[in-house]
């Protein structure tokens, strides 16, 4: 993939906003465990950087998935990774199946104002007991008239607690489990939703993690997302951007966790000397340097050829099965760099230890990329 005038332009505008709009609050907004999202999306909106791959007639700037990928490798400028997820949510997970299938009025209604940044979307999926596993999922939503009522819980889910609407995968009949599934958006204020819960967690400070119930929500059929039954599949083709998104985004942090591994240990005396003049250091730091270059050329390949159209499912798994991995080890071994500081709780590098952790577990787990891996190899004839 190569990397345009527009590109470049994306990325450097971007990071003068983090720069001068984020980062400075990104402090106060760990340690209230919640950010304001409909200040910081309406910001986001009115730059144009919510709607980028979005069609033009909702508002969108109708770019390909090349500028979304941009985009998240960018927002790891922020020095948090709450903030670029709660983002990543709004661009690349609750709204590209809507985009993608959603009838006009429905794309007017729900998709226009979160790509303004005037609403604040979620998605809902993962509950209690179903999370890489979506075909487990429990919650339903039956017919009665003209509507659907939903009955059932949402958890681990990102942006719940101040989202205007989600976009919830529900049972809507009896049947298999690939083809008994609906997508529905459902305003969070409609009667019957209780926002239990803000789940505390050991990273991700600033992003409000929500259980959600939902009491015979009402919610009007019109609401439904492409076909009955095709939610499962929608969803799927949906975790294709969004496992590229959590690759792509991965890159810059850990640029960064390197970068400031570097100056610190130039700094730092032990013995005589800096803890960088050991060629150890050297050495550690130049394979992690390697390890995120090739991340990033798998990203890039795999965003071209996804570009041109083709199904990239084991590429994006890669990539993604890739970033969890070095979202673990990189932070783990930069941090023993910093000695005493590296587990102190507001250092950089301790931050992305905590952020990066659930990078393995979040959008398919480690062990979901690796079946669905094996799956290609097994399955599918050798390239030339």
């Amino acid at each position: 993939m190569q990397l345009t005038h527009e590109h470049e332009e994306l990325k450097r505008n971007l990071k003068r906003f983090i720069v001068d709009e984020i980062n400075p609050h990104v402090d106060e907004w760990e340690a209230a465990e919640i950010f304001p999202a409909h200040e910081v999306f309406g910001k986001l909106g009115a730059l144009g950087y919510l709607g980028l791959t979005k069609p033009q007639d909702h508002g969108g700037s109708g770019l390909d998935y090349s500028y979304s990928v941009v985009m998240a490798e960018a927002l790891g400028h922020i020095s948090c990774g709450a903030l670029p997820m709660a983002i990543g949510v709004q661009t690349d997970m609750a709204t590209p199946a809507l985009a993608r299938f959603g009838s006009a009025a429905l794309c007017e209604e729900f998709l226009a104002p979160a790509i303004s940044g005037k609403a604040v979307a979620c998605i809902g999926v993962s509950e209690p007991h179903a999370g890489s596993d979506v075909s487990a999922i429990k919650t339903t939503a039956r017919k009665d008239g003209d509507d659907y009522i939903i009955n059932g819980g949402k958890m681990w889910i990102t942006n719940s607690l101040q989202a205007d609407w989600m976009c919830l995968l529900a049972n809507t009949s009896e049947g298999a489990a690939h083809k008994n599934k609906s997508l529905i958006v459902v305003p969070m204020n409609t009667p019957g939703i209780t926002r239990a819960k803000k789940i505390r967690k050991i990273g991700m400070m600033a992003s409000d993690t929500g259980v959600i119930h939902f009491d015979d929500v009402r919610v009007p059929q019109r609401f439904r997302i492409g076909e009955e039954g095709m939610g499962f599949t929608y969803q799927m083709m949906q975790f294709q951007e969004e496992r590229l998104w959590a690759a792509a985004n991965a890159i810059q942090g850990l640029m960064n966790c390197i970068d400031q591994t570097i100056e610190y240990t130039r700094e730092r005396k032990a013995f005589g000397k800096s803890v960088l003049d050991n060629q150890v250091v050297h050495f550690t730091l130049a394979e992690l340097k390697t390890e995120v270059e090739c991340l990033r050329a798998l990203t890039y390949m795999a965003t071209e050829h996804y570009v041109a159209g083709n199904d990239v499912t084991e590429w994006a798994s890669m990539a993604k099965l890739k970033a969890g991995r070095l979202l673990r080890s990189v932070p783990d071994a930069c941090l023993q760099y910093w000695g005493g500081m590296g587990y102190t709780w507001d250092n950089p590098v301790s931050r992305l230890y905590r952020d990066g952790r659930l990078a393995s577990i979040g959008g398919g787990a480690d062990e979901v990329m690796l079946g669905i891996i094996s799956k290609y190899m097994h399955t599918l004839p050798l390239r030339a």
